[in-house]
């Protein structure tokens, strides 16, 4: 690709952020509109779950065809389809009769959105080469993804209350749009070195195996766990597991490309990904439904109690990445491992009553737990990661958000979806299991930031990027059985 010029690549990056921010924030901004969607169109709490895991779900099952495709036909060309995909399910959804089209419209929204994030991020991957100034780059986007999933609520809050719940889905056309002439425009076409091959078989176990566990988990409320439907479920995301590690294995050009696991720094940027968001995305569900649903607020007045969290992304976030880039990943994922756990740890002593100065204290928590993790995230995903997987790579972790945030909506309406009807106490002490979570978590992103940073695990980085980079140059053959 050319050689751009400063403010060049300072729009590419602006481009790509504006697309991060629709998409990222169209995961948060529902949860405020959820009673109003409840209201209006007569909807159960696991149609609820629906409306933010149709979204998520989707993300996270096709993320990884549209990183490796983008790779082979194009980034800009599946950059521009994304954008019109994202827009027109947009304006579906604001137009849904019912509870049942507005979980299929989110849906087509989520196609689009797959093509943007992670394509995007490979996009900044290839136009950022020298690795300090992606360091900078992949901070301010990743920031954006935080800064998000944070100010969505805020927003949605303020668009339900003035203009109904649809106004959350019309507000993203415009903004695609000009985001569709700006990438048109500007944003130059590249691809990788090395085109690699579709894998449908492997795609189709992805969306088996995703489906599967989240259908089980949303269902297990009413169903039960004991249930057929259930224990089957779950059967098939285990067999659709499995047939995902013994075909990917001997393919040489596989949708989840396994070898990238060799690298114990990727490896745990994903699982502490995947943990983080499930955090978050419980934490949203749970609290939105408290604020509204207890405390009696308005969209708006429950968005507004979310500010401390926005705010302290805005503030650590570009920090963060800045602190990366020069002094690595170690200090900001222990940070916010540890703001999470302490996080949830207080959030046990919410009650009904509980004050509201008490409660935006508790929120500050979270606010470092998310403005500190995900430029860390990020960059030990594709650092030390050869040019050529830029799009796989960034793919698989924004994967492990996306699972993690669908699951963690799944597991926390599982929670305490049936205390809504019983009151502000029920609720309150139903949401322990979702704060035991929050300290599982956090206490799993700081053992994971420790193990990862050490310079074992950066030797593990060093050869799984040498063997991308010989196998892509021909010095080495595919592992026998690769087919």
């Amino acid at each position: 690709m050319t050689e751009l010029s400063p403010q060049r690549r300072s729009l590419v990056l602006a481009i790509c952020c504006a697309s991060m921010i629709v998409v990222v924030m169209d995961i948060s901004i529902v949860n405020v509109a959820l009673l109003n969607i409840r209201d209006d169109l007569d909807a159960s709490v696991p149609s609820l779950q629906w409306t933010v895991d149709a979204y998520t779900l989707v993300l996270a099952s096709f993320l990884l065809l549209a990183g490796s495709t983008a790779d082979r036909i194009g980034r800009k060309r599946i950059f521009l389809i994304g954008l019109a995909a994202f827009g027109t399910g947009s304006l579906l959804c604001g137009l849904a009769p019912g509870i049942g089209w507005l979980i299929g419209a989110r849906a087509v929204q989520a196609i689009g959105g797959t093509m943007l994030n992670p394509v995007a991020m490979a996009i900044i991957a290839t136009t950022f080469p020298e690795p300090k100034e992606r360091a900078r780059a992949i901070g301010v986007f990743g920031s954006m993804s935080g800064l998000s999933l944070a100010l969505g609520p805020i927003l949605g809050g303020a668009l339900v209350d003035a203009f109904g719940w649809r106004s959350i889905f019309w507000i993203n056309v415009p903004i695609v749009a000009i985001a569709f002439v700006m990438t048109a425009l500007y944003v130059p076409e590249s691809r990788a070195p090395r085109a690699r091959r579709p894998d449908p078989v492997g795609q189709l176990l992805v969306i088996v195996m995703l489906g599967s566990l989240v259908y089980a988990v949303i269902e297990s409320n009413q169903l039960g766990w004991g249930s057929t439907t259930i224990i089957a479920l779950l059967g098939v995301t285990v067999l659709a597991a499995l047939a995902i590690v013994a075909y990917e294995l001997r393919r040489s050009d596989p949708l989840l490309e396994l070898r990238l696991f060799r690298s114990v720094p990727f490896s745990s940027a994903i699982l502490m990904a995947f943990g983080a968001l499930c955090a978050f995305g419980a934490f949203l569900f749970v609290t939105t439904l408290y604020l509204q649903e207890v405390r009696g607020m308005s969209a708006l007045e429950a968005g507004l109690c979310l500010l401390p969290v926005g705010l302290l992304i805005v503030l650590l976030s570009p920090r963060t990445g800045k602190y990366v880039g020069a002094h690595g990943p170690r200090l900001p994922l222990v940070v916010s491992g540890a703001a999470l756990a302490v996080g949830g740890a207080v959030s046990l002593l919410i009650r009904p009553s509980t004050s509201l100065v008490a409660l935006l204290a508790m929120y500050l928590l979270i606010g470092v737990f998310q403005g500190t993790i995900n430029p860390p995230i990020t960059n030990t995903a594709v650092s030390g990661m050869p040019r050529s997987m830029a799009g796989v790579a960034t793919s698989l972790a924004s994967a492990g958000r996306q699972t993690g945030t669908t699951l963690g909506v799944a597991i926390a309406g599982t929670i305490v979806g049936s205390s809504l009807a019983h009151g502000g106490t029920s609720y309150t002490h139903a949401e322990h299991g979702v704060w035991w979570l929050l300290i599982g978590l956090g206490a799993g992103i700081v053992a994971l930031a420790l193990i990862s940073t050490g310079s074992w695990a950066k030797e593990t980085s060093k050869r799984a990027a040498a063997l991308f980079e010989e196998v892509d140059r021909g010095a080495v053959p595919e592992p026998a059985g690769r087919r």
